[in-house]
Parts: structure tokens; sequence; C-alpha cells
């Protein structure tokens, strides 16, 4: 490694070490993840499925995806798992491929503004500019966006369901980047299958919740197939999965997968993948409750500090996220962008978000109304209910306070170093350091 290289990275450790981390589609991996994520298998390739590879040395390889997929299916319980796709948005193209005519099929889904990925949009002009939407744009499919409740900060079923009749889509897309609420696909898949349509859901965010037993259950409630991220509420190594409850996709699902999609699929993640799976099924039921409770408690302590923090009517969250809308403050502070920046100087990294309404108002994504926060890497360090309070505190005292950010820095130095350690893993005793599987040799 060259000095330079090792000097950022170094930095960049150093910076992360003395952070409060509230990215929501982030996560840290423990050291026993990193380790397998870090074997010889990230020298090899494998296309194809396990027991019917294109290449030779692969018995161990196939031993271990094989092994992944079952953990996997136990975690959800499902009947299929694919953990071949190297990232949620290669996931949902995997459904796309699956459920979707080419060039000239139709999918209804959230919107971007209204807390859809981008992985969802369209490939089209508005206003002057294009949207290079990953549906649109490599499936080209044409999109019809669901109605949206801002209220409640979900889908309006009854609306959606009206949609979904008059557009007759081939496939019903659900989940999202902003996901507090569990959505509606009870209510929604047999108004899908009426008009001949598949129903996908897209579970990057809230698969771990998922998997767990909390927030929802969407291949009970009508899915046909969930696709996900491995990194998010599931802190595994950066990676995709799709599962399905129907036997009869599980063909349909594979093709749409390889070789279509993806030649080799990151063997070192599918092996990493693997030991995260059986400590969610070890752990997990006991994380991910903290998680929520987390982010519930968070979110109320923002809200008694004077943040407008959405859906208070609704408990603010039931997911490992919550909003807040700080429009309030862009006479004193700015917007979204600026507060993005004022919190990274003091070390609370987190991101700016789109409100559903911020588009019609003018806002743009580089500087809207919204912050999205999330609790699930500062819950895997350690942190509960009490320290999402000195949190929000901390959020209160730069925004509202006006305190010097530098000044603030000091304070959240101070308060990370008593969580430098991983929880909800295999190696309680003694706790892994966090970052110290980081070696810059």
């Amino acid at each position: 490694m060259t000095n330079r290289i090792r000097s950022i990275l170094e930095k960049h450790t150093e910076m992360i070490q003395n952070a409060i981390p509230l990215i929501a589609s982030e996560n840290i991996t423990s050291p026993a993840v990193d380790e397998a994520c870090n074997s010889d298998f990230s020298h090899r390739y494998a296309e194809g499925w396990t027991g019917n590879r294109v290449y030779a040395g692969c018995k161990y390889i196939d031993e271990v995806e094989a092994l992944c997929m079952d953990l996997t299916k136990d975690y959800f319980e499902c009947i299929h798992a694919d953990v071949r796709p190297v990232s949620g948005v290669m996931a949902n193209l995997v459904l796309y491929n699956a459920f979707t005519s080419r060039n000239n099929g139709k999918l209804c889904c959230m919107s971007i503004p209204k807390g859809g990925h981008i992985s969802h949009g369209p490939y089209r002009a508005t206003s002057g500019r294009k949207v290079y939407g990953t549906a649109g744009t490599v499936r080209g499919l044409e999109i019809q966006y669901l109605a949206f409740d801002e209220e409640n900060m979900n889908i309006d079923p009854d609306e959606s369901a009206k949609i979904i009749r008059e557009f007759e889509p081939e496939m019903v897309m659900f989940g999202a980047s902003v996901f507090l609420f569990p959505h509606p696909v009870k209510e929604l898949s047999d108004v899908a299958k009426e008009v001949g349509a598949y129903v996908g859901y897209d579970a990057a965010h809230v698969a771990g919740l998922i998997g767990s037993g909390y927030f929802q259950d969407p291949l009970r409630e009508g899915a046909d197939a969930m696709s996900l991220s491995t990194h998010k509420t599931l802190p595994g190594p950066q990676h995709g999965a799709v599962l399905s409850n129907r036997e009869d996709l599980v063909k349909k699902l594979r093709h749409a997968a390889f070789p279509a999609l993806f030649s080799n699929h990151h063997l070192h993640n599918v092996a990493g993948l693997a030991v995260a799976i059986e400590e969610m099924l070890e752990y997990g039921k006991t994380y991910h409750k903290q998680v929520i409770e987390n982010a519930q408690a968070f979110a109320q302590a923002l809200y008694e500090r004077g943040f407008n923090v959405l859906c208070e009517h609704k408990g603010f969250t039931e997911s490992h996220q919550i909003v807040v809308d700080i429009t309030g403050f862009k006479d004193t502070v700015g917007l979204g962008g600026d507060i993005e920046s004022i919190l990274e100087e003091a070390n609370i990294i987190i991101n700016r978000n789109l409100l559903p309404w911020d588009i019609r108002e003018g806002r743009h994504y580089m500087n809207p109304g919204g912050l999205r926060l999330g609790t699930s890497e500062v819950t895997r360090l350690g942190m509960g209910k009490n320290e999402m309070v000195d949190i929000a505190e901390f959020f209160k005292q730069i925004i509202i306070d006006g305190k010097d950010p530098k000044e603030v820095k000091k304070d959240v130095k101070a308060f990370r170093d008593d969580f430098q350690e991983i929880n909800y893993c295999f190696q309680e005793s003694p706790k892994p350091k966090a970052y110290e599987y980081i070696k810059f040799y």
C-alpha cells in the first residue's frame, strides 16, 4: 500500500471511530464477517449455480453458498433464497427481469421524493432535466406511482388500488428508502392479482427487521418475491439477495438473475453473508428490538427539544428510521444539505433527504427540507435509549442553540469513547473493538 492511500484510510478510520454514525443505509460488520470476506474466495470465480458451475475449483465455494442459502431460508422462513445478487439494486433488477416485459413493461411503485429508491425510478425528462432511474433506464419500464398519504408517511391503499386497476401494471413494487411504517401489502396484493400483476417487495432497508420477526411479513402478506440488500438493518457485507415462497417461480427467478445480470458474484461476500445470517439467527431478535426502540426514543427526544419529527401521532416510526422536517430552521441554519454539513463538522454523520412535498415547494435533493436518521449502527455499537437522548441534545446544541460544531465535536468524541465495541455478534466476550479489523500493512 502506498503511503498516500494509507494516510487517507487512517484518517477515515480515525474519523469514524470518533463519530456518531446515523446513516440509515449503513451498519458495521463483525470481525467474524470480515474474516470470511477476507478469505481466498475474493480471488475466485464461480459463475452459475451451486453444483452447476462454469469454472472448476468450486467444491468448497459451493458448500459455503449452499449453506448461505439454507441459513437465509431459515432466517426469512422461505423456500427460495438466491444469494448471488451483488447488491440490492441488482436484486431489484432480478425481479424486474422475472416479472416485467423489457421496453414495454409497466410498474407501479413509490416515487423517489415520497420514499422510493432510485432503482424504482423511470427514465424520462422532467422539468427540463432527465431522470435516470434504474427501472426505466435499464429495463425500459413505464412507471406509474402509487398514491401517497403525506400525513401518515405511507402508501394510500384506497387511492393506490384505483391506480393499479386503471394502469394495469405487470408488477407492483412495495418497499422504499424512507420507510417508517409497514406498507399495505395485504390490502393491495389482491388488487394486483386482479389485473394479473406480480407483487414485489424491496426490503433493502428493513430486511433485518423482517427476518427477526418485526415490522411486517411480506412473503405471507401477498408478495411473490422479496429483494434486499444485506448491509443495513441486516448487518452483513455489501451484497444482495432474492427470496420467494412460490415454488413455481424459483426457476423463473434463477434465470432472471444469471446469466442475465452478472457473471461472478463476489464470493467472499457470500461467505460473509452466511456468517452475518448466523449471527442474526442467534442475536437478531434482541438486536432489532433495540434498534426500533432506539429509533422511537431518538425521535421522542428530538421532538421534545423542538424538532419537527414526522408522524408524532403514530409514535414516529416502527422501523430503524426517523424523518425530521427541518424547514423551520431555514432562516437561521439552513436546509437539509446545510445541516448535514454542519453536523459533519461535529462528527455527527447523517444524510439529508427529500420530504414528500419538497419538489412542489421548489426544494432540490441537494438541499431538501428533511433529514433521514437511522439507529442500526449506533445500536450495534452498544447504545441504548439513554444515549439517544444524549445524541438529540447534540443536535439541539448545534441547530437550535447555535453552538460551534467544532466545540461540540470534542464532546462527541468523549461520548463515543464509551462505545468502541461491536455487540450482537459471535465474539461477545470479550466484545470485539469496532474497526479493529482495519489493518494497514
